[in-house]
């Protein structure tokens, strides 16, 4: 074997789980088309839950450092207010995903991880022992690697996908938009990023002094295969929907995107799996796009490096599927909803003033920022407390051991149980996995946890909290003596069998 699994890919979603996997013991390797890290700008922010995903790893003071947090998120242009109480980043983080891409390779490398560039997957063959991935390289012979496992987290053209027979069903394109980091030196000082007109609609976003990120949308026209992207195309769009080219020069970034949404049937075919774009693409409305990808990874890793290990059955495996797959489901909802919101047209103004007229209600706004950011995820779940499947909170904490909050307790990507009242009897429930889950006893300096979608509920006499930072099972703040079987049975279900002695 050349490594435990190859992941092919080293955008955001492959570098994140390349070093999940790294972080839970597994060897790993990244495989690049590319010679060399882009400098292309792509996605433009990260979200509360991916914030509260990157502070879990001890990571996320790297990302703050270069991003600029902003005010305000948005639904097709329409603005979300965000409340403070839900998330200890409240914020959506402006960043480039080149600059995403170069902190992650960063980590990556004082992990361990393997980066391979120039490097392509041309054939795949599985078998019950591992999986051979064929790669085109520079080098006159094709190469390959032998894994127990294969990731694919090569975009949206995924070549993972296509030579393992994955269907991508979905919707096609019903328009284009052209996107480009540009200079604009004649755009209005009182301009306020996004206009709709009756061509279509229009963008200009100031990442940093003298540069813009320009897009131009334009509906019922969907680009030929294999049409070229090309600088005097975006000025020609961008002239039809603004009347002006704002004195555009100086192109560093020329790119195409559309409102087709696909979606894998199945994320885990075998010993061959998909995440991020390569498993869902859609119209990048409200920047949701690079924030799943990462939470793809943030599920994944952990449960194939269990696997990897045998700590854990592989049906362990059909649980990303389980989870993950209903998540992009919904965002491909509601960028469809998106997309249909910014076309041109008096009957689209008037649905924009009564939907904007609706977000003016707290419980509207609450239910929208919680779509896009992902907070109220809840995976499915065996028993019935309201923490149960969903991330666990980042309360205040009490801790012999220093924690101050509870997501400082996930920087190892270890599952955690968290013992919050003491002398529970979690810890004899708990004994055959201790070489696997952390015990943690301490206080909440929190009565009640808020958990969105759900409201406050009373802290738990005990929590585990699986790597990704979802609750596997809770105890109820007034029960003494909580169950040993739900705990073991639960324990079991996402860590694998107790091991005596």
């Amino acid at each position: 074997m050349d490594g435990d699994v190859v992941v092919a890919g080293a955008g955001p979603t492959g570098l994140m789980l390349a070093c999940e996997l790294r972080l839970a013991g597994a060897d790993v390797v990244v495989v690049e088309r590319l010679a060399q890290r882009s400098d292309e700008s792509r996605a433009g922010g990260i979200h509360s839950r991916t914030l509260e995903v990157l502070d879990q790893r001890g990571i996320l003071d790297r990302f703050l450092a270069e991003g600029e947090p902003q005010p305000v998120g948005h639904f097709s242009g329409l603005f979300i207010d965000f409340d403070e109480s839900e998330s200890r980043h409240p914020y959506p983080l402006m960043i480039l995903q080149s600059a995403i891409e170069r902190l992650l390779e960063e980590w990556a490398a004082e992990l361990g991880v393997r980066v391979r560039r120039s490097c392509e997957v041309s054939a795949i063959h599985q078998d019950e022992a591992g999986v051979t991935v064929g790669l085109r390289t520079r080098e006159a012979a094709p190469g390959r690697l032998r894994a127990r496992y294969l990731v694919g987290c090569d975009g949206g053209r995924s070549t993972v996908r296509k030579l393992s027979g994955i269907d991508f069903p979905g919707t096609e394109a019903t328009m284009t938009a052209l996107i480009g980091d540009v200079e604009l030196p004649d755009l209005p000082e009182d301009y306020v990023w996004v206009r709709r007109t009756p061509g279509g609609d229009y963008s200009a976003i100031a990442f940093e002094p003298g540069w813009h990120r320009v897009i131009t949308s334009e509906f019922d026209r969907a680009p030929e295969r294999g049409e070229p992207v090309t600088f005097d195309r975006l000025r020609e769009s961008l002239v039809r929907v603004a009347g002006t080219d704002f004195g555009m020069r100086r192109p560093r970034w020329v790119s195409r995107f559309t409102d087709a949404a696909r979606q894998a049937a199945r994320y885990r075919k075998g010993r061959v799996l998909l995440a991020g774009d390569a498993a869902h693409i859609h119209f990048p409305a409200g920047g949701q796009g690079l924030n799943m990808g990462v939470q793809d990874a943030v599920n994944l890793g952990w449960k194939l490096a269990s696997v990897v290990r045998g700590d854990a059955p592989e049906s362990l495996l059909d649980t990303y599927h389980t989870e993950r797959h209903p998540v992009a489901e919904r965002v491909l909802h509601n960028t469809r909803a998106q997309a249909a919101l910014i076309r041109p047209g008096p009957q689209t103004d008037a649905l924009r003033e009564v939907f904007a007229s609706l977000m003016v209600f707290d419980d509207v706004n609450r239910y929208l920022r919680h779509m896009l950011t992902a907070l109220d995820i809840r995976y499915p779940a065996d028993g019935d407390h309201p923490l149960e499947g969903r991330r666990v909170p980042d309360a205040g904490l009490k801790s012999p051991d220093g924690a101050t909050r509870v997501h400082e307790l996930l920087h190892g990507a270890r599952p955690v149980l968290l013992d919050l009242h003491g002398g529970t009897g979690v810890a004899a429930a708990a004994e055959g996995w201790t070489d696997r889950v952390d015990l943690v006893e301490a206080r909440s300096e929190d009565d009640h946890w808020l958990v969105p979608a759900v409201g406050e509920v009373p802290a738990p006499a005990a929590v585990l909290i699986r790597p990704d930072g979802h609750v596997a099972w809770a105890a109820a703040a007034d029960d003494a003596a909580p169950g040993a079987h739900a705990l073991g049975s639960a324990l079991t279900t996402w860590f694998g069998p107790a091991r005596r002695g």
